[in-house]
């Protein structure tokens, strides 16, 4: 069966994991895994972007930027050594196990500042799988990308989860809370290298 035709958005996709890849490698002391020099428009804009790590399918690492404050390029190498080597619920990729590690990067688009009564209005404006959304408390903040629903798929779980994340109990009221929701473009390693041969990172 052919294969559809790559997209800009695929080129880009394509250029920020091998981006990612490679500045891993260079922190841990590998040779350069080929991030080669481009020209993609996107790479010199600012962008918000989180690099997630896996391995046999389990999480190994994941850290990334709200707010856009620097280039794409450099916000996604950044956040992958920073996903490798200081996530604080890992301890650092060790050099040997870099290539049995599958990479994700996801782009995120500007956060909408939500508007709401209590929990149960919050909850109606949130859209499973669709959206991410970032819980603030003072000084403290978290968030959960809109991949977690693939885990947590119900609204009223999701939300709970994320007030635990923040370091909240779950029953926090969420009247006196700030929310804001977000979309991403993700690219994984494993998906593009099975949608083209020359993907293979």
């Amino acid at each position: 069966m052919p294969q559809p035709p790559a997209t800009e958005d695929d080129a880009l996709g394509k250029i920020l994991l091998i981006r990612a890849r490679a500045a891993i490698a260079q922190a841990l002391g590998r040779e350069d895994a080929g991030a080669e020099e481009s020209d993609h428009p996107a790479l010199a804009r600012r962008g918000a972007s989180f690099v997630t790590l896996k391995k046999n399918g389990e999480l190994r690492g994941c850290i990334g930027s709200l707010r856009a404050q620097r280039p794409l390029a450099e916000d996604v190498a950044s956040n992958a050594v920073a996903a490798a080597t200081r996530d604080p619920r890992f301890p650092p990729l060790g050099a040997d196990e870099l290539a049995g590690v599958d990479i994700e990067v996801s782009l995120l688009s500007e956060p909408e500042f939500l508007d709401f009564d209590d929990e149960h209005h919050l909850l109606g404006q949130l859209r499973p799988g669709t959206d991410g959304l970032i819980l603030f408390s003072g000084c403290r903040s978290a968030t959960f990308l809109p991949q977690v629903w693939e885990q947590l798929p119900d609204p009223r779980g999701f939300l709970a989860a994320l007030k635990q994340k923040a370091g909240l109990p779950p029953e926090r009221p969420a009247a006196n809370l700030m929310a804001a929701r977000y979309q991403v473009r993700k690219w994984r390693e494993k998906q593009a290298r099975t949608s083209s041969p020359e993907h293979d990172t």
